[in-house]
């Protein structure tokens, strides 16, 4: 049993990602920023802390990670403005980086997108740049630091099913699109997988079960 906090704890996938976690026996420190969310994260046996780390010091998050084996970064800003895109995607998740690494945690992932990195080709005039360029400064930070860290990267979001199986971009993955479902059970599984430390895992829904394909 490891104590996991996951940073973003009311979002679709940190939802998913902790009611894997506690059902498997983890005990999982959701961070809210709206205390009005209590009750949807306590449904998945999950703890909620309200701790928004956006207005957060390094000092103050590492203050509430203290104590935890690992540290899941699954929040975001949303897109849309790109000043608060910077403060979130970027800005408090070096913080929480920094927190752990500060607080003694080993151990940190962090979600991205197929494809980020400082090359990303994402157009200044695009609205989605400011995001590409927040998760490629996050992504090298976290790579940087001396965290036993995993980026993991899946490509479009959606909504349907899990399968249970995904494809790699080592395997051939292109970049489609991959069930929330599925990302959730990636997360647990690269908690549950130490050999996963060191990589950045981008992938879409595919035809190998998800513990062979991070193998």
């Amino acid at each position: 049993m490891s104590r996991i906090a996951v940073v973003g704890g009311h979002g679709k996938i940190a939802l998913k990602l902790a009611k894997i976690l506690t059902e498997s026996g983890h005990q999982v420190t959701s961070l809210i920023r709206n205390p009005d969310q209590t009750a949807d994260i306590e449904k998945t046996g999950a703890t909620a802390v309200v701790a928004d780390v956006e207005a957060q010091t390094t000092q103050e998050i590492a203050g509430t990670v203290t104590g935890h084996d690992a540290v899941v970064f699954a929040a975001g800003a949303g897109g849309g403005d790109a000043d608060r895109t910077y403060a979130v995607d970027r800005d408090a998740a070096i913080r929480c980086i920094d927190a752990a690494s500060a607080s003694g945690v080993p151990r940190f992932v962090l979600v991205s997108y197929f494809g980020a990195g400082p090359d990303h080709g994402v157009s200044p005039d695009d609205s989605f740049y400011a995001y590409a360029e927040a998760k490629a400064e996050a992504d090298q930070h976290l790579k940087n630091s001396d965290l036993s860290w995993t980026i993991v990267a899946p490509s479009g979001l959606t909504d349907d099913a899990g399968t249970g199986s995904i494809t790699t971009k080592e395997q051939g993955a292109t970049g489609a699109s991959v069930s929330r479902d599925d990302v959730a059970a990636v997360i647990a599984t690269v908690l549950d997988t130490p050999s996963t430390a060191g990589r950045m895992i981008e992938f879409d829904q595919g035809e190998t079960p998800i513990a062979d394909a991070l193998s």
